[in-house]
């Protein structure tokens, strides 16, 4: 079931000789700069004031890190606060200050996101339950050898870094994946376009329904993105969710007509169906303006902002990321659910596309 794109002329938006050669002058602003700063730091709190023990201060120097030793706790929760260090690793043997404050920072809901390892020298399925029990993300202890000790510190960081960079709401990935993946393409030399997906009159269902229907519905949004691109393409498409009900899918350049139109024909479909049988019958219902006025809301529709590297040099994807919101934006202003392709050319590129 997949809609023609013939018939959707802001598809062949900006193909104006007109408007090309737009110049690679701007992009200083794209370029990284060195920034200084202390390298990634490690906090280790014991209150027996024991050292860092030998596998630990290893896996840290493999690792690129800095641990520093912090004796007192009221001072671990002072620089996990205002800094979110890499970890937190607690002396499970230096008496209760330590499984108190492992319990404190779990309960707060900012530094519950630092990965918190707890270190024994005996190991009792008790005491194990007794650190989980208080929030503790791993607990190691003599009866793994050190090899696995730096092995589960290894595991611990990297289910960490996976869980951070996913939206809590429909367990896609954020911004600093989706930046990742721009970069991969742009450094694999791929043909591809970054598509940006945005629902038109969101607000207004939420303030005719409920939140909790909003939220139903960027979910619903999120199946048909991940359903379409997975479906048709697997592993060579990626789908983001930025926050809210923006999200971004990456996906081969040739791929634009096919992946699009189902995924437009799918959500004119579905989307009906979360409104009362009145509203959908209508088509519409009415809704107040800012100034308190009764206006014609019509039902949702999806606007997708596309920019493609077929006649474009990107140097960073924060230009990229400018662009597809940049073309979202003019797919707004169309009306019912659209894409919208970028054909402008930069000058240093021929009508071909050859650099």
């Amino acid at each position: 079931m997949r809609r023609s794109t013939s018939n959707r002329t802001a598809g062949r938006l900006f193909d104006n000789p007109s408007i090309r050669g737009l110049s690679l002058g701007a992009l200083d602003p794209y370029v990284r700069r060195q920034v200084r700063g202390t390298r990634p730091t490690i906090l280790f709190f014991s209150a027996a004031g024991r050292t860092v023990p030998d596998f630990l201060a290893r896996w840290v120097n493999g690792k690129g890190l800095t641990i520093v030793p912090v004796p007192d706790p009221a001072d671990v929760e002072q620089r996990v606060l205002r800094s979110l260090p890499q970890l937190v690793v607690i002396d499970a043997d230096g008496g209760p200050q330590g499984l108190a404050l492992c319990a404190r920072l779990k309960a707060d809901s900012y530094s519950a996101i630092v990965p918190l390892a707890v270190l024994t020298s005996r190991h009792t399925t008790d005491r194990v339950q007794e650190w989980f029990t208080a929030g503790a993300d791993e607990v190691i202890s003599p009866l793994f050898e050190p090899t696995e000790q730096a092995s589960r510190l290894d595991g611990l960081m990297t289910r960490t870094a996976r869980d951070v960079a996913v939206n809590p709401s429909t367990r896609l990935p954020g911004t600093t994946e989706i930046e990742r993946e721009i970069r991969r393409r742009m450094e694999n030399g791929e043909l591809f376009a970054v598509c940006y997906a945005d629902l038109d009159h969101f607000k207004e269902y939420n303030d005719r329904y409920s939140y909790n229907d909003g939220d139903r519905v960027i979910y619903i949004l999120s199946r048909i993105l991940h359903d379409v691109v997975k479906g048709l393409l697997g592993n060579r498409g990626f789908i983001g969710h930025i926050g809210g009900d923006d999200f971004i899918f990456i996906i081969p350049f040739d791929a634009i007509p096919d992946v699009c139109g189902e995924v437009l024909e799918v959500f004119d479909t579905l989307i009906p169906y979360q409104y009362n049988e009145q509203d959908r019958r209508a088509g519409y219902y009415f809704g107040k303006d800012r100034r308190g006025q009764l206006h014609r809301v019509p039902l949702m529709t999806l606007s997708i902002g596309i920019v493609t590297n077929q006649h474009r040099r990107f140097a960073h994807p924060a230009q990229v990321s400018e662009l597809a919101t940049e073309m979202k934006s003019y797919a707004k202003t169309q009306p019912g659910s659209v894409f919208v392709v970028d054909r402008r050319h930069d000058a240093e590129l021929d009508d071909d596309g050859v650099r």
